[in-house]
């Protein structure tokens, strides 16, 4: 019974090598025990079991070879058939691994190597390709005499049939019968035959048996028959593998192309994915479930060839251990066990498994570089003796042959394959668009190898299949257009692109190609050439370089639909920019009058056979172009894509004057156009830069376009849609185009209820509506930049922002239409920025040029401003469903309450307002902008969220600070002010203490912070009240340590880089305004100065005694004012703000000055 079995375990051999055999099929029962037999045993006698078919040995047991290594020449044809999914993408190589073994062991061996080498998309098929038997047929057939010649003259010119040894026999015979003692070591044994004549006669019979069946009949109309064995039944439109019937009987006629082997292993030896036939029988026993039994005559060393034909025999089925019997002339002597990992380092069999590593990928990149047409024959040849490896092109050769008798027995099989790769391909290219470009590639290649009478019903079936490649009746969706546009797999080609590659493949020398050698004459006809095998343990001596392009099938389709319809006509018509945007679906429902049967601009008459199939090239040709149109817009070839997409909606428009109704699906497909046609226009208005490129690309015309174009023209002038593909110089005429555009599509799709559509058409409508928008504010905003004097809004600036806001607000409508709450938020945010803009535009001037009084206009489009910016917080709800977005909104909505504010403060309306009035407005929005002041996310903007909560309650403090020194009278008021001032002052110094690169903020605050405790302590009469509010003052004073030595660090920094040489180049790290700290030092010495000499006054003059505390503060004290006093006035920046540090720092442990603690609200 057959096992399958996708089980498999990785082998790690000295860390060296990465194997893994997984069993795909298995026609052996699982590893019986073998026979251990007694020394002595004589191999020479037969036993009872001889010869007998047994599933531990499978196919060899029923053949006097025993394990037979001759390798049928179309076994990889039958692996392949048997699995089919592996074949052109997940497999490297198909074969024997008894060829495979062959070519790792070319460097070592002197013995000759032929094969036969195909390639199927990545994958390649080898088969032996026995010259001798090969040439034994010829000359009985006649067949293959052109490569007879060929191979006498070029390669061997005294070629004669060598007969195998007597000793070749002989080993083989003891083999045999070694196997089946091991499998059945209690049966009888048979007297050997004594008569020597009738063992020569048994050796010939194997050798003439040998030859004969291995290699099939030619593959020829008169061997087989194509109606009766390859008949593919009734074609559909996607073939399905299990109704195709088998192309080849398991009967008589079955050519070898049976899955003959004991089991098939996908074999992965390194990055190498092989699918192997193996017949070596495997027995259990030991201490691992499965080995391999090996006979050794005791008199021969085991040779390096022998170890690695031992090593990946047991690699590629997965033995960890080879038992090998040693007998001499057939006399049994001993066994001995060897694990797998050993095999290379035996003696007189050492070799470095790293080595065959790379001769397994130099052999493969080899073949891959060089073997790169599917169909084709390549012959591997290496003559005995030979270094020198050469590829040859066995199709090529046959075609240049006189003869006409010419075949190649290979070119069915590879054909049949060929087909049903591309049908198994079909099956899942539904799934996935990917397959497109391979299965074309496999038909293409399929039709070129067979001959249309001999094979009809082939021929038919990928002719069919060719053409469903190219239904484009459904556009792609926005995540497999990808796939769609792609075109075709990583190793498909193109017939047109192929002569450049080969040129590029024949001139590589990396690829292991030469274009010249030793002797023209001896290599002229080779596609490629390994001068010495030693090359091959080279790391990477070879790489596979040939370059696949992807084929662009749907151009390709859209020219051999329309090749039966090409007419050359006059020059096309100019375009008429004013034509509106037509939507093509008036006349669908009207019934086709009978006077309506005219003739076409062409004339077809409507109904025939002709007009069906225009309607229907005209529309393909139509969804081609629109597809290459996305395809180029993808790509950023805004320029291509319009000319694409004006090619589609001139098909259309040729579509549309022969068709008498238009379906739905059609018109959706229009919409789509449209669509496109937006987005491109779109695009175009938004990289203005690139306008010569892209005039450039859409300009250019291909041959294939002009005939087409030809075409169209019989049936229509093509003007129809010449407003909305023409390429505009004026990004707000494009803006407008696509906006018509969209539009268009939008009428339709209401127009046919195509409500999957929907959705799609409205988000592009309000993203236009939203760019127009955009586009209307900035130009407003330019022309608010570019007045030189400030004066009453312009006409012209009105009209840009009532353009803008109606626009915004469709482009809300469009959104709120479909449930898109994020894209009416960010509608609503540039509503409420063009609101801002409106109040800077009304700003009031003076006579003399200055800032007026915050006017009313200011406020009104300030207050509304804020009114979008809410609505746009109320429309996202709540921060998760899109941070980005609720984040920016955010910003803005506290910087227009931040704007507000600063403005009513610093140009308060006094004309107008009552102070207490403005003051309570701008608390208000101070506190509403601080609310907005996200200060615990962490983000980018946190930093700014800092600074400007610090500037909030700076700015509070100052004016609770005003008020404070203004207010008289109302006591209650005056403490509520004071209370207030100092709590806006702590939480300010707090955070622009935290920010770490504001010093000149913090300065300011603090000195702020000193003048109002000064103004305090001038309303108090006691000194023990003023020595406590000067001793509070000269604390808050010691903070401004702090800032000065931020600014020291600045100052530093400014004079190590300007110390630096000119050609070094460095970003300034400091943002230090020098002005500004001379300003603010300006302030402090005096304010410093005054404190100070108060303090020692009132100090000197208390009538208490002093304590010694006191007396310690007041030397401090004075040391300070003394240095104070004498610092120079004129000395550099730098020393004075370094002395200034050193005193606040003599007063820091006097004061005891810690920094408060931020104030929690």
């Amino acid at each position: 019974a057959a096992l399958k079995s996708t089980s498999g375990s990785y082998l790690f051999l000295n860390n060296e090598i990465k194997s893994r055999a997984v069993v795909k099929y298995s026609a052996a029962p699982p590893p019986a025990s073998y026979a251990l037999l007694q020394e002595k045993t004589d191999l020479k006698l037969p036993p009872a079991n001889w010869l007998r078919e047994h599933p531990q040995l499978g196919s060899a047991g029923t053949t006097v070879l025993g394990s037979s290594s001759k390798s049928k020449p179309f076994s990889s044809f039958g692996m392949a058939y048997e699995f089919i999914d592996c074949i052109g993408d997940d497999v490297d190589v198909v074969s024997d691994s008894e060829n495979i073994k062959k070519l790792l062991k070319i460097p070592y061996s002197k013995s000759h190597v032929s094969m036969a080498v195909h390639r199927v998309g990545r994958t390649l098929l080898l088969d032996e390709l026995d010259i001798q038997e090969l040439f034994m047929r010829s000359s009985q057939t006649g067949d293959w005499t052109w490569l007879k010649e060929f191979y006498q003259r070029l390669i061997d010119q005294k070629w004669q049939r060598k007969k195998k040894s007597k000793e070749h026999w002989y080993q083989k015979a003891i083999l045999s019968k070694f196997l089946y003692y091991s499998i059945n070591g209690d049966g009888a044994a048979e007297p050997v035959p004594d008569n020597p004549n009738e063992e020569e006669e048994e050796e010939e019979e194997n050798e003439a048996e040998e030859y004969s069946s291995s290699w099939p009949t030619a593959f020829t109309s008169e061997s087989v028959s194509m109606d009766s064995k390859f008949g593919l039944g009734q074609v559909t439109s996607v073939p399905k593998e299990q109704n195709l019937p088998m192309l080849f009987d398991e009967g008589e006629n079955s050519q070898g192309l049976r899955n003959d082997f004991v089991r098939n292993i996908m074999w992965t030896f390194e990055d190498i994915h092989m699918l192997v036939g193996s017949n070596m029988p495997i027995f259990g026993g030991g201490r691992y479930p499965a080995v391999s039994l090996r006979l050794r005559d005791n008199n021969k060393p085991i040779n390096i060839l022998t170890g690695i034909d031992y090593w990946l025999d047991n690699l590629m089925c997965n033995v960890p251990e080879l038992v090998m019997c040693f007998h001499v002339n057939g006399i049994v002597q001993k066994y001995e066990m060897i694990k797998t990992e050993d095999i290379p380092h035996l003696e007189n069999s050492n070799f470095s498994t790293r080595v065959v590593k790379d001769i397994a990928q130099n052999i493969l990149s080899f073949l891959k570089s060089n073997c790169t047409k599917e169909g084709h024959t390549y012959w591997l040849f290496k003559a005995s003796g030979s270094d020198i490896v050469k590829l040859y092109d066995l199709t090529t050769l046959c075609e240049e042959a006189e003869e006409e008798k010419c075949q190649n027995p290979f070119t069915l099989p590879v054909a049949v394959l060929l087909y049903r790769v591309a049908s198994n391909l079909m099956l899942k290219a539904r799934q996935n668009r990917k397959h497109y470009g391979t299965i074309r590639t496999l038909l293409l290649n399929c039709v070129k190898l067979l001959d249309e009478e001999r094979h009809p019903q082939i021929m038919a079936s990928a002719h069919y299949m060719l053409s469903e490649l190219f239904q484009l009746d459904e556009p792609p969706e926005e995540d497999e257009g990808e796939s769609l546009r792609g075109g075709g797999s990583e190793d498909s080609y193109s017939d047109e692109d192929r002569e450049e590659e080969e040129e590029l493949t024949e001139d590589s020398d990396e690829n292991g190609s030469y274009s010249s050698f030793s002797s023209p004459q001896d290599d002229s006809k080779a596609v490629a050439v390994i001068r010495s095998v030693g090359e091959l343990s080279v790391p990477e001596k070879y790489k596979s370089t040939h370059q696949i392009r992807v084929n662009n099938a749907h151009h390709v389709m859209c020219r051999l639909l329309l090749d039966g319809t090409i007419k050359k006509e006059s020059d096309l018509p100019a375009a008429d920019p004013n034509t509106p945007i037509p939507l093509k679906y008036e006349d669908r429902t009207r019934p086709l009058q009978a006077d309506e049967k005219h003739p076409s601009r062409s004339g077809m008459i409507p109904g025939s056979w002709q007009h069906r199939m225009k309607l229907q090239l005209f529309l393909k040709a139509s969804k081609a172009y629109y597809v290459l149109s996305d395809a180029a817009s993808n790509l950023l070839k805004y320029g291509r894509a319009l000319r694409y997409i004006k090619l589609s909606l001139q098909c259309y428009d040729a579509y549309c004057s022969v068709s008498g109704a238009l379906h739905p699906h059609v018109l959706q497909f229009h919409s789509q156009c449209l669509s496109l046609c937006g987005d491109i226009q779109l695009m175009l208005a938004q990289n203005a830069n690139n306008r010569a490129a892209y005039l450039e690309e859409y300009s250019y015309q291909t041959k294939e376009d002009q005939e087409i174009l030809h075409s169209l023209h019989r049936e229509s002038s093509c003007q129809a849609f010449n407003m909305a593909t023409d390429l505009a110089m004026d990004p707000e005429y494009q803006l407008f185009v696509s906006s018509k555009c969209y539009e268009a599509a939008y009428e339709l799709v209401i127009s046919e209820a195509l409500k999957d559509q929907m959705a799609q058409v409205l988000k592009r409508l309000g993203n236009i509506r939203n760019e127009m928008g955009v586009y209307y504010m900035n130009q407003a905003a330019a022309m608010q930049t570019e007045k030189e004097v400030k004066k009453s809004v312009s006409v012209a600036e009105q009209e840009m922002w009532k353009k803008s806001f109606a626009f915004f607000e469709k482009g809300m409508k469009d959104f709120e239409a479909i449930g898109d709450s994020t894209n009416t938020a960010l509608l609503l945010c540039n509503t409420g920025r063009l609101m801002r803009i409106c109040a800077q535009a009304h700003c009031a001037v003076s006579a003399d040029q200055s800032r007026g009084e915050f006017s009313p206009e200011e406020a009104l489009y300030y207050n509304k401003a804020i009114v979008y910016y809410s609505r746009a917080i109320k429309s996202l709800a709540s921060r998760k469903n899109h941070p980005v977005v609720w984040d920016s909104v955010n910003w803005e909505l506290s910087t227009t309450y931040f704007t507000l504010a600063t403005l009513l403060q610093d140009y308060a309306p006094l004309s107008r307002k009552a102070q207490e009035q403005i003051e309570r407005e701008v608390t208000e929005a101070m506190m509403k902008s601080l609310k907005y002041c996200d200060l615990q996310t962490e983000s980018a903007r946190q930093p700014l969220y800092q600074y400007r909560a610090a500037t909030i309650h700076h700015r509070l403090a100052s004016m609770y600070h005003s008020c404070f020194r203004n207010q008289v009278g109302d006591e209650h008021l005056r403490k509520q002010h004071r209370s207030l001032a100092e709590l806006h002052y702590s939480k300010a110094v707090c955070l622009f203490l935290s920010l770490k690169d504001a010093p000149c903020e913090l300065l300011r605050t603090l000195l702020e912070r000193v003048a109002f405790a000064e103004f305090t302590m001038a309303g108090q009469s006691s000194n023990a009240a003023k020595l406590k509010s000067l001793t509070g003052a000269v604390e808050i004073m010691a903070e401004t340590r702090c800032a000065f030595q931020l600014i020291h660090n600045e100052l530093l920094e400014e004079q190590i880089e300007s110390a630096e040489p000119p050609d070094v180049v460095r970003g300034s790290t400091s943002g230090l305004n020098l002005q500004e700290v001379m300003k603010l030092i300006g302030v402090f010495e005096p304010s410093f100065s005054f404190l100070l000499l108060q303090l020692i006054k009132l100090m000197t003059t208390m009538k208490r005694k002093p304590s010694n505390k006191d007396e310690e503060l007041l030397k401090t004290y004075k040391n300070v004012y003394s240095k104070l006093l004498r610092a120079e006035k004129n000395a550099p920046l730098l020393s004075r703000v370094k002395l200034h540090i050193e005193l606040l720092q003599q007063l820091t442990p006097q004061t005891g000055t810690k920094v408060p603690p931020a104030h929690q609200e």
